[in-house]
């Protein structure tokens, strides 16, 4: 056979025989006098096989461990590591369309936030923040904050997301959170295009590191761990806003020590 019979036969393309050549996965067949590639019954037994085990899900390095025979794994083996990745993808694949019909259902109750989509958990705690804010929760400077925290329940590791879902809401039930968080949100607004020496830099840096919950506090290591995305941060804010939150760390990294 040539190679498109070949390829044909077994409903692969010739591009396909050529890359398992490629891989080692094929042995090469004999050529005839004119140099085609003479292909065997035999190829063609090896090339569906290859073809079986790739629609089952293996990987082309696991079908090598198949097909050799000195690989020290059965197909059983492989095949039954194979159904343990996919009774893992299951898991996730149905934990994903829960939370997709979550979020499906927020947004026909017109209850899907801006920075969405986010953990139902973090989304009721923007919801929370809305219905206790009022006007305060519409502020330019709170808008940011949420987009930030939603970037920080993306990036996180999981301990940390948890971490910092439990500490705003621990924070949020503190009794005047709300009313210095509108404040907070108010002073930075108003310095949007203040220079860097208004004096009401200071006055919102003190409001703002009274307003961070304890738990959130980072310590130095931790200051300049993360040093790219506070440089990232800054530059997102307008200079006087961007010195209140520099001041704000000060006051609280001192006030830890």
């Amino acid at each position: 056979m040539r190679i498109g019979e070949l390829a044909a036969a077994v409903g692969v393309t010739t591009r396909t025989v050529r890359h398992y050549h490629h891989l080692g996965l094929l042995p090469e067949p004999e050529r005839r006098s004119n140099g085609y590639r003479d292909y065997s019954l035999r190829h063609a037994v090896v090339l569906a096989r290859i073809r079986r085990l790739t629609e089952l899900g293996l990987g082309l390095a696991e079908v090598r461990d198949v097909l050799a025979d000195d690989a020290g794994r059965d197909l059983a083996e492989v095949l039954a590591e194979l159904d343990e990745d996919l009774a893992r993808q299951e898991v996730a694949i149905r934990e994903r369309r829960e939370r997709l019909h979550a979020l499906m259902d927020d947004a026909e109750r017109g209850r899907l936030p801006a920075e969405g989509p986010v953990s139902p958990e973090l989304a009721a705690l923007f919801r929370e923040m809305a219905e206790r804010d009022g006007e305060g929760y519409a502020s330019a400077m709170a808008a940011k904050d949420r987009e930030v925290l939603a970037f920080i329940e993306t990036a996180a590791p999981p301990e940390e997301r948890e971490r910092m879902l439990e500490s705003l809401r621990a924070a949020f039930e503190v009794p005047g959170a709300v009313e210095r968080a509108k404040r907070v949100y108010a002073l930075l607004d108003d310095l949007a295009d203040a220079d860097i020496d208004d004096p009401r830099v200071e006055e919102a840096a003190r409001t703002l590191a009274a307003s961070i919950p304890e738990a959130l506090v980072p310590d130095s290591d931790g200051i300049d761990e993360h040093a790219s995305f506070l440089r990232a941060l800054y530059a997102d804010f307008a200079p006087a806003q961007a010195e209140v939150v520099r001041r704000a760390l000060r006051i609280v990294l001192e006030g830890a020590r």
